[in-house]
């Protein structure tokens, strides 16, 4: 632990992202990602919404900033921001779910869309949220989104999360693939024309990263 006035390092628990991180600590999750300290991390994970818990997140230490204004008089000031994507891709027995409604909700939010011509979805999210519910076919069909719970598609249960993310679901089985895990894959590599191993191989993980980043 460095001091304060050369920074400070934070130790990723299982649940956090860096957008969350940064937040919580009063930071822009780019500042961070960017910040030379880090570089081993962004190359390491890649993405950094796929942070593993006990990653090493470098916290700079914070300047201040002044700004000329005159007196007896009132200003603005607006706080920068940069809000987290959640980004999916719907699919059924491999073909996008193209033009199809649907309802995401998180926190006191609602939001109404329609996936892209790709089946895509691309909607801005607070930093802190953890989960988020996605509602298709008026209700009909519902699924729980886990947000920044994201491990890396090179872990176990990176792979499981993103299976039951994009509708596969994994029994809760979490860190070892078990019988239901590999059902799970087997129904996800054949909705996506993949070969039929059961296995979390490596086109597998590809395709998984792919349709959710």
């Amino acid at each position: 632990m460095t001091s304060p006035d050369q920074g400070s390092t934070h130790t990723v628990s299982q649940g956090e992202s860096l957008a969350s991180i940064a937040k919580t600590n009063g930071y822009l999750w780019k500042t961070l990602w960017e910040h030379g300290n880090n570089a081993a991390l962004k190359s390491k994970r890649g993405n950094p919404n796929q942070l593993l818990a006990g990653d090493a997140v470098f916290l700079p230490p914070k300047g201040l900033k002044q700004e000329a204004r005159a007196t007896d008089a009132r200003h603005s000031f607006k706080r920068k921001g940069e809000p987290t994507r959640l980004k999916l891709q719907l699919t059924s027995l491999g073909k996008p779910r193209a033009n199809e409604a649907y309802t995401l909700t998180f926190a006191d939010t609602v939001i109404n869309g329609t996936t892209d011509g790709d089946g895509r979805i691309d909607q801005p999210i607070p930093g802190e949220v953890g989960s988020a519910q996605l509602s298709l076919g008026g209700g009909r069909e519902v699924h729980t989104l886990a947000v920044g719970l994201l491990d890396p598609v090179d872990q176990v249960s990176g792979v499981q999360h993103r299976l039951k993310n994009l509708g596969f679901d994994c029994k809760g089985e979490l860190g070892e693939i078990g019988q239901a895990t590999q059902q799970a894959l087997l129904r996800f590599q054949r909705a996506n024309a993949l070969e039929e191993t059961g296995d979390a191989d490596a086109a597998t993980r590809a395709k998984l990263n792919a349709l959710h980043v």
